[in-house]
Order: C-alpha cells, then structure tokens, then sequence
C-alpha cells in the first residue's frame, strides 16, 4: 500500500498543478467563439441550449482560433435519415478553392441510413476520418484513403452521439461513445482551425469543449494560413 501511495503522488501533484483542462466552445446560449465562413446567417441557431444547423446551405462554420494539440469533446445528433455532417479538425477555415468545405481533416458524422439511403458500404457511418480537399494523411484502417472506424458505435436518427477526438502532432484518435475506433497518422497539416459543418439536412451540437495540450515541433509549413 506505501508503494503504490508513492507510485501516485507525482500524478496527483501534476494533477494540482497544470492548467491543463477542458474549455466550453459552445455556452449554450449563443454562437461566442464562432465564425460564420460561408453558410447563410439562420443556418447556425440556439436554442434550449442547443446549437441547431439547418444544414442549408452547404458550408462551414469555424472556430475563431486555431488550435495544434488537443482534446476535443463533442455531442451531435441527426434530425434526419440519412444525415450529413461532420467536424474538421486543422483545417484553412474557409472554402477549399471554389468548394464550400475546407482543407482539414474531417471527422465524418453520418447518420445511420445514409449507407442504404445512397446504396454505399456501412464503412462510411462508423465515424469514418479522411484528409478533405487532397489534404495528405495515412488511415490506420484504410478504405481507399479514408480510415474507417472499426466497430460500429454510432446511434440512428435522433440519438445522441458522443465523440472524443485525440489530435497530437498530426496523428488522430477517434472514441465514438466511449471507445476508440479510429485514427490516421502522418496529416501534412497540424495547426488549424475547428469547423462545423452544414451539409443538407438538420443536425443538433450540445457539449463541445476542448483540452489544449502542450506545442509540439510544427514548422510553418504545417500550420494553416491564418484567416482574417
């Protein structure tokens, strides 16, 4: 028992002393912290403390900072079979080109008969990561170059999901309801911004907070370009 008090007190030291800890992105009364890239001003709402995207039009909405190693925890549910959305993780924060969504990595939020709905593979709604707009990376469970989760944890139409999204130094982990499934190593990009995404039908947010971890060793060249 002395042994094992002994083992803990670093970690309970630590504990005392590091100002790492979770961060609200979402207050739960309005859009604060948020930027609205290219969707139309009703797209994003609030209400009962939940924020509500209509999914119209295609397009993001970013956080107003970029973020390198972190935590991420966020809850989201589709109002529709067959919805679309998801989160980007170290994106450019705006349309990638002429395209409504941006270079970063996403972390696919499907709902559950989007595979029948559009006759694909249940792979694509197991909280599939992939590198958007030719944005590089290496899957750890490759479909093409997609990573796909390994079991399939999501809810359906009008369940609460709960996503756990580990980024360090370009590698990603991803725990769908309490346990992890997914990653992909090697992004190009390390640095980003957040983004949410509207992508054709309605989907809800509630819990969405962040842990930022310590700088790694990012050269500029790994960093998105700031938006203004």
């Amino acid at each position: 028992m002395k042994l094992l008090i002994l083992l803990l007190v670093p970690f309970c030291v630590l504990a005392e002393t590091s100002d790492l800890s979770f961060k609200e992105l979402f207050n739960g009364k309005d859009l604060s912290g948020w930027v609205n890239v290219n969707t139309a001003e009703d797209t994003w709402s609030v209400k009962d403390g939940l924020l509500i995207c209509s999914g119209k039009p295609i397009g993001v909405m970013r956080s107003d900072k970029q973020y390198e190693n972190f935590i991420l925890e966020i809850e989201w549910r589709h109002m529709k079979a067959g919805g679309n959305s998801g989160v980007f993780i170290w994106s450019e924060g705006k349309g990638y080109k002429n395209k409504p969504l941006p270079k970063g990595v996403e972390v696919q939020m499907l709902e559950l008969q989007w595979s029948k709905i559009h006759k694909r593979t249940d792979a694509y709604v197991s909280g599939e990561l992939f590198g958007s707009m030719g944005l590089k990376t290496v899957p750890d469970n490759p479909r093409g170059t997609r990573s796909m989760g390994l079991e399939m944890r999501c809810k359906g139409v009008g369940e609460w999901n709960r996503y756990t999204v580990v980024a360090v130094d370009g590698v990603v982990k991803l725990a769908i309801n309490g346990k992890f499934v997914n990653g992909l190593s090697h992004c190009e990009i390390k640095k980003g911004y957040l983004c949410l995404e509207a992508e054709g039908s309605e989907i809800h947010f509630r819990k969405i907070r962040i842990m930022e971890l310590e700088p790694g060793i990012t050269q500029e060249e790994q960093k998105a370009p700031k938006v203004n």
